[in-house]
């Protein structure tokens, strides 16, 4: 029997308010979980795997690594939802998933 590989998935949502958000995140998510963050990076640690988080002036971007490839899609989710509540004023509706870039902000 083989052990999943971790598997990462790169999210990326343009808006000038990405510290903001950030913030906001790791906030809400620091009543119930491990957190640290300041007002350009932060880090979530999940029970499905470890967000970490980047604000840049163009954008709030999450690279959120999952212990099981299956949990992929629910850890979007978890980003998504909460950040459609934090931003929509801005009409969020879901961040860029892709693959990670081979460099970026993280």
């Amino acid at each position: 029997m083989t052990t999943p590989r971790p598997a990462t998935e790169h999210g990326t949502f343009q808006t000038a308010n990405a510290s903001r958000y950030l913030q906001q995140l790791c906030k809400h998510f620091g009543h119930k979980l491990p957190v640290a963050f300041d007002e350009t990076q932060g880090t979530i640690t999940f029970p499905m795997g470890t967000a970490r988080l980047a604000a840049t002036p163009e954008a709030l971007v999450v690279d959120f690594t999952v212990d099981d490839p299956e949990a992929r899609e629910r850890a979007r989710h978890v980003i998504d939802k909460h950040l459609q509540r934090f931003a929509f004023r801005e009409g969020f509706e879901a961040m860029t998933w892709a693959a990670p870039a081979a460099q970026g902000p993280l």
